[in-house]
This record gives C-alpha cells, sequence and structure tokens, in this order.
C-alpha cells in the first residue's frame, strides 16, 4: 500500500491528533472504531486494550492493515475508503445498485454525501502527499 495514501487517510481521519475520538467511538490517528479493531485482531492474533488505539504505531499499523484489506476486497482506492468511512457492509450493498455501480466492483458514484466527501478529502490529501514523496525522492 502507498504510504501517501495512508498518510492522507490519517489526515483527514485524525488531522494526526493521536487522542482524536469522533462522535460514533472511533479512536486514534487512523479513527479505527471498536468492534473493527477487534475484528482486526482476530487476524493479527493480538488482544490488546482498546486504548491501544491511542498509541501512534498501533493505530498506523492497524488502519494500514484495515486499509490494506480493504483495498485487496474492493481494489479501487475510492472504493476501498468508501469502505473504510462507511463500512463494508454499505459498500457492497451500493456495488450491488445499478444506480451506483455500473459493473458490481466500481462506484460509479458514493450515494451517501458524507462518504462521497469524506472520499474526496482522502484523495485530495492522497495527491498532496503523492507528490511531496516523489519530490523528496528525486532530492
Amino acid at each position: 500500500m502507498e504510504t501517501a495514501l495512508l498518510l492522507g487517510l490519517i489526515h483527514t481521519e485524525s488531522s494526526f491528533r493521536a487522542d482524536a475520538v469522533s462522535s460514533v467511538g472511533a479512536r486514534g490517528l487512523t479513527q479505527i472504531m471498536p468492534e473493527t479493531f477487534e475484528w482486526l485482531q482476530g487476524k493479527t492474533g493480538e488482544d490488546l486494550p482498546l486504548d491501544a488505539l491511542f498509541e501512534p504505531e498501533v493505530s498506523v499499523r492497524y488502519g494500514a492493515l484495515l486499509l490494506r484489506t480493504l483495498l485487496g476486497e474492493f481494489g479501487a482506492a475510492e472504493t476501498a475508503l468508501a469502505a473504510y468511512h462507511a463500512g463494508r457492509g454499505r459498500v457492497n450493498e451500493w456495488l450491488r445498485d445499478p444506480e451506483s455501480s455500473v459493473d458490481g466492483r466500481t462506484l460509479a458514484q458514493i450515494p451517501a454525501p458524507d462518504t462521497r466527501h469524506y472520499v474526496s478529502k482522502v484523495m485530495k490529501a492522497y495527491a498532496k502527499y503523492d507528490e511531496y514523496i516523489r519530490k523528496e525522492l528525486h532530492h
């Protein structure tokens, strides 16, 4: 997974605040929900307390794992980001809806305005981080 995409996600999710907590209970730099953290720990075999998400290393590791998993499942970055924000179940519903997806694999449009705005913000931040990283690599 590209570092710039993860940086764009963190920028959008928490503005790089390790102690961030959303109104729905998502925590840390990558704003992982408690139930998602439990699900991901089932994949890693770890048994960490919920407050571990406030540790930058843990939050970034689990946010990267979630994003990698969603990229593997959905392919396109925009679709994976929509699933990061709205959940895999909702995105799968949208993919089955011909008004949202013509091929059942990519979203032609994201029906939820808040998720559409979120994906747009992450992709804009991703483009800026990607440009910065590319410039730095050439110096």
